[in-house]
């Protein structure tokens, strides 16, 4: 398995819909049997132009050891989610 960091960033709703948002991108990597290793939620930021036409979001990342189907799976999710603005997805190098 290896390392990524992923970065999401969600329209800025209610507190609930965030958590509720947070909650089903990270079970998408445990029900498949990857595993969450560090979390750091960064909260709500303006963004640095429109997306979406947000000026506004919450941004969260989150670091997993998984394999390359859970990535793709979660990438296909993320993409097709109307409350993830933008995610991106980085390979964290071996030490």
């Amino acid at each position: 398995m290896n390392k990524y960091e992923i970065m999401f960033i969600l329209k800025t709703e209610d507190e609930e819909s965030i958590k509720k948002e947070v909650s089903l991108l990270k079970a998408i990597v445990t029900d498949m049997g990857g595993t969450i290793e560090t979390e750091k939620e960064m909260g709500n930021r303006k963004l640095a132009y429109p997306i979406k036409k947000e000026l506004n979001g919450y941004y969260y990342v989150i670091t997993i050891s998984a394999d390359s189907k859970i990535v793709a799976e979660f990438d296909r999710k993320a993409r097709i989610n109307e409350k993830v603005i933008r995610h991106l997805i980085i390979r964290l190098d071996e030490e």
